[in-house]
């Protein structure tokens, strides 16, 4: 991403932000509700285009909005059958491992509207991934999730850097920065490198 910026009705949310995010790498954006952050996510998945600059993604990309793509009506299995064959995928088992990874395997086929927001959540980081993106965007990733939930998110979100995947992590808040490689943020629509606080988080 290079010097991209953005206003909404003449009101300046990104004001030339660059961000290089490489192989293997994990990555903390944070920033005040309003601040900018999902702008910048969405411009970054070619979802809205930016006002000036540029922002490329190279190599296939995972995506994890706040707002969960999911419909009540269908079950996890559903869920995971129609993003296959959008992915174009033969098989399920990286699906299957990911949900076992988060403890999810057990509502495999429950309908999402009788999940709780955490388990949602988890089926959103499932979709997201289940292709082996080689970037992944994510955006309050961990938003519902209890304590085990969490620290396994926070192993996943390594053990795929491991494998060499860019992992962006967007969020408002940025407990445990100590796992991260960057910490930025993201105010008056200009990113800066942010000193790293350990697992208190950052300062102001």
């Amino acid at each position: 991403m290079r010097d991209v910026r953005k206003s909404y009705r003449g009101r300046p949310v990104l004001r030339g932000v660059s961000l290089d995010l490489f192989p293997g790498q994990l990555v903390g954006v944070v920033g005040e509700n309003g601040a900018g952050k999902s702008t910048l996510l969405r411009i970054l998945t070619g979802d809205l285009a930016a006002d000036s600059g540029v922002a490329e993604c190279r190599g296939t990309v995972g995506s994890c909005p706040q707002d969960a793509v999911l419909h009540g009506a269908f079950t996890v299995e559903q869920h995971l059958w129609f993003f296959r064959t959008a992915y174009g995928l033969n098989r399920l088992d990286r699906a299957y491992e990911l949900l076992d990874q988060l403890n999810c395997t057990g509502y495999r086929n429950q309908r999402v509207e009788t999940l709780s927001g955490g388990t949602r959540q988890k089926l959103n980081l499932v979709l997201a991934l289940m292709h082996d993106p080689q970037v992944l965007l994510l955006d309050e990733p961990y938003q519902g999730f209890d304590w085990d939930t969490y620290l396994r998110f926070w192993d996943l979100a390594r053990a795929l850097c491991d494998r060499g995947c860019a992992v962006l992590v967007v969020s408002h808040l940025a407990y445990d920065a100590s796992r991260l490689d960057i910490l930025y943020r993201l105010g008056a629509g200009v990113l800066r490198e942010a000193e790293q606080c350990g697992t208190s988080g950052w300062g102001s």
